[in-house]
């Protein structure tokens, strides 16, 4: 019988020529009409994506899938026990991000330092406003939270702005462009010693709100806090508190606890808040980067061999 691969991403005609030069012997199913895809999903052995409708189909007993490449770096929304369970494998699409979301984490640094969002704002209003006098990054402290691909990229280009770049992540493991490294017992540390933190976590058991009221009120009141990792990494609550009683100076908010956004969330009317919309990670260069990563595993694959090229732990959830 043919072995399928089943994309729930729109692919270009050149990546359906660069899967089939790769797999000829495979049959590839793909296009924009969920429902005659349906047919093939519990037929698939490679899924490209995930939906309600793959996991209504694939995990089941009956199911050949055997490898999911998912299409984002998190992997928190999906299943990842039952993954385990039916020995299904799981890559992501880390790798990605690093320049898209740290070219956004630096548009806040700069917006929030200078005070850019505030002068756009006096701007739509006809406003010529002297905001006082304003900081500078060059020479400051900045502490990140999650040292892998995205914060690696953070630490280079703060470092081009001869700033003191302080890590934490799971391991004291040495990462060109940071200066220290510790690991989650040393968090406080750092948010004592950042003028700006900024978080890259993924959400899983050990994150989950990870920075509440005690985190904010360690942070300095000068300090500015990031987040571009998930949502839920961070106590929105508190979060909120600190910024309304200057427990720290401001945000810059790419990943909320619910998204959208709520109309009636706070943080809309803080004028020391910057808000994007889940978008930091977004590029025109998104799906060809993603397409390589697959295109390095299903190579593999069809080998014999098992993808390992941002292969997903299933148990520690990254």
């Amino acid at each position: 019988m043919t072995r399928k691969i089943v994309a729930l991403q729109a692919l270009t005609d050149e990546h359906v020529e660069q899967i089939r030069v790769v797999a000829p012997e495979w049959e590839l199913i793909h296009g924009s009409n969920r429902e005659l895809m349906l047919p093939h999903l519990k037929e698939a052995e490679i899924l490209l994506g995930w939906s309600s409708a793959a996991a209504d189909q694939c995990i089941q007993p009956d199911s050949k899938l055997r490898w999911v490449q998912n299409w984002n770096a998190g992997v928190d929304r999906l299943p990842l026990a039952s993954f385990a369970a039916a020995g299904i494998l799981l890559t992501n699409a880390s790798g990605v991000h690093p320049y898209p979301i740290s070219e956004t984490v630096m548009g806040m640094l700069l917006s929030l330092t200078r005070q850019l969002h505030q002068c756009i704002h006096n701007q739509r209003q006809r406003k010529w406003a002297r905001l006082g006098e304003l900081h500078e990054m060059h020479g400051k402290t900045v502490g990140i939270v999650g040292v892998g691909a995205i914060g690696s990229e953070v630490a280079r280009l703060c470092k081009a702005f001869g700033m003191q770049v302080l890590g934490v992540r799971r391991s004291y493991a040495v990462a060109e462009y940071v200066d220290s490294m510790v690991t989650l017992d040393g968090l406080d540390e750092v948010l004592r010693a950042s003028d700006y933190v900024v978080v890259t976590l993924p959400l899983t058991e050990q994150t989950k709100l990870l920075m509440g009221r005690t985190q904010f009120r360690t942070m300095k009141p000068s300090a500015y806090y990031i987040n571009i990792g998930r949502g839920g990494t961070t106590d929105e609550a508190a979060l909120i508190e600190a910024l309304c009683s200057g427990t720290i100076a401001g945000a810059g908010l790419d990943v909320f606890e619910v998204e959208p956004l709520p109309e009636n969330s706070l943080l809309w009317q803080m004028d020391n808040v910057i808000i994007t919309p889940h978008n930091s990670g977004s590029t025109v260069h998104y799906n060809d980067r993603a397409m390589g990563i697959f295109l390095n595993n299903l190579r593999d694959y069809t080998e014999g061999k098992e993808p390992q090229h941002n292969r997903v732990d299933l148990h520690r959830q990254y």
